[in-house]
């Protein structure tokens, strides 16, 4: 069977066009040889499982591995220790017999006895008297890798059973034990109590996190998407410029990997097909990734359901991602701020040159487009971007100057006469209202963030293979728009464009409101002021 790209469940490399964990694996091996007790916490869909499952494997010559998930047990099993124990031991079990496996080092004789003991009324300390007992009579390190650690209901056994696994660790000295654990998870050690127990007493206390840091970066790199183009290009001779398009995969996803494979997959099976560009080809091109990237943030998936369910959930998380996006607030980046913790523990947010950033630009549209739907039917600005919307495309190409002209005419006959504040606060989200109806269905946009605070801000615009740049500022004097000016030059130059647009909001009651055009160091510049 060819290999596809995978965005659902376990990658296996025989199946599947995936990038070489080779030097992740590498790096965990020397925290299991050190006897580490850590976590891999990281976002939904980050390849935390398939990760465990390469590591099973790549550790299997010198150790007993045993992986198991909490996925499989359900609820009931965690109303007590005896119910949980049992059904502990009895994961392990399985695990330790899968002939599938064959996991080499452990005693049978133990491993008969912990079955017997699973068979009568097994408590926590008697479950791990018997762990004890097996990892003594193994001939070779055990090390315990459990999955989804955080998928247990809100519990007190949960709890019990992470502390005696801290002891038996702790005592590793005197009492023989596994020679690492591993566990994985959305949630850290520090968070899970956020998980478990609602009490905010209790929200940081962690007396059995003895876990070590867990640095191994699981974003894929551009290196990284390289590697993964060159093994798809060897079956499939698209004739693709790998380098560009590992670069601009990246530049979208920032090295998410589920974000990655639906790029990938997206391209391979529905951008190559002829309602579409029609051949794998033209698929594999800008054009075609521009294209993917609309296709995947109209899309429906598990990872857009979370996101959008944990905003609801989180309001402290929503005001931050506001306040980053519209307000164009420059937050520090600070892990002991909740908000920011629980952004980045969920994947939707990250430390970038010490502030506090969206993760990556399809998330940042995705978050975007989610505050904006809020408003569509009551506001005024998105009902006119939507009245006025044909007369912007003309042959399939997108009129961005007179989207400006048209923007001024609406900003002005309905809030002329706002305050300063108002429109400072509100000046950029009013003309993304006013943008998306006219883009919707032929393009997608993106706010740059290196460019982006309460000064500046500039949208990126694709329209059918075209690009459009609107910087949109605060007026600050002549010589503050001249620096922008001469700024946007130099974005135009990076992007190859000749032409570029200045949305610039004036609170001088002496000003002239209205569009004009300038050439400045060979490129043009078209000026709005509202």
């Amino acid at each position: 069977m060819a290999k596809y790209f995978n965005t659902s469940g376990t990658c296996y490399p025989d199946k599947h066009y995936m990038v070489h964990l080779d030097n992740r694996l590498a790096e965990i091996r020397q925290m299991v040889a050190r006897g580490d007790y850590f976590v891999i916490n990281r976002a939904r869909q980050y390849g935390k499982t398939t990760t465990l499952r390469a590591l099973e494997q790549y550790l299997r010559d010198d150790y007993a591995v045993l992986f198991l998930s909490f996925q499989r047990l359900s609820s009931a099993k965690f109303e007590n220790e005896y119910r949980f124990s049992t059904a502990f031991a009895e994961m392990f079990l399985r695990a330790a017999r899968n002939k599938q496996k064959k996991i080499l080092g452990l005693d049978a004789r133990a491993l008969e006895n912990l079955e017997a003991a699973a068979a009568g009324k097994l408590d926590l300390t008697d479950l791990f008297n018997w762990l004890s007992e097996l990892c003594a009579a193994s001939s070779r390190p055990v090390v315990l890798m459990i999955d989804e650690v955080d998928s247990a209901s809100n519990n007190q056994v949960f709890l019990d059973f992470l502390a005696q696994l801290r002891d038996l660790y702790l005592d590793r000295d005197a009492s023989p034990t596994f020679q690492s654990v591993i566990l994985a998870g959305v949630y850290d050690i520090k968070n899970l109590k956020q998980k478990i127990r609602n009490d905010e007493e209790h929200r940081y206390n962690s007396p059995w996190n003895i876990a070590v840091p867990f640095s191994v970066d699981m974003s894929f790199s551009v290196p990284d998407i390289t590697g993964l183009l060159q093994d798809y290009e060897t079956d499939h001779h698209t004739g693709m410029d790998i380098s560009s398009i590992a670069d601009l995969i990246f530049a979208y996803t920032s090295g998410y990997p589920f974000l990655v494979s639906c790029v990938c997959k997206m391209l391979d099976e529905q951008i190559s097909l002829p309602e579409h560009l029609g051949n794998l080809s033209k698929a594999w091109s800008r054009e075609g990734i521009l294209e993917a990237v609309k296709c995947l943030l109209k899309d429906t998936n598990t990872l857009f359901d979370d996101m959008r369910k944990k905003i609801a959930d989180y309001p402290e998380l929503r005001n931050i991602l506001f306040a980053i996006l519209f307000n164009g607030q420059i937050i520090p980046y600070n892990p002991d701020n909740y908000a920011i913790d629980i952004g980045v523990m969920f994947g939707f947010m990250k430390e970038e040159n010490g502030t506090a950033v969206v993760a990556n630009r399809i998330f940042e549209t995705r978050i975007y487009n989610l505050f904006l739907s809020e408003e569509l039917l009551d506001n005024g600005t998105y009902q006119a971007g939507l009245r006025e919307r044909n007369q912007f495309i003309i042959n399939g190409r997108l009129n961005m100057d007179l989207v400006l002209e048209k923007f001024v005419e609406h900003f002005r006959d309905i809030y002329g006469q706002s305050d300063t504040r108002f429109i400072e606060e509100n000046g950029r989200r009013l003309f993304l209202l006013y943008l998306r109806p006219i883009i919707n269905g032929g393009g997608n946009y993106y706010v740059e963030a290196r460019t982006r605070d309460l000064r500046r801000t500039d949208v990126i615009v694709d329209y059918h293979g075209e690009q459009f740049i609107i910087e949109m500022k605060i007026w600050h004097g002549e010589e503050y728009n001249r620096r922008g000016e001469a700024q946007l030059v130099d974005y135009l130059d990076a992007y190859h464009l000749t032409k570029g647009y200045l949305l610039i909001f004036n609170f001088n009651k002496k000003k002239t409101t209205g569009l004009r055009t300038i050439l400045l160091d060979g490129k043009t510049l078209v000026e709005a002021v509202v």
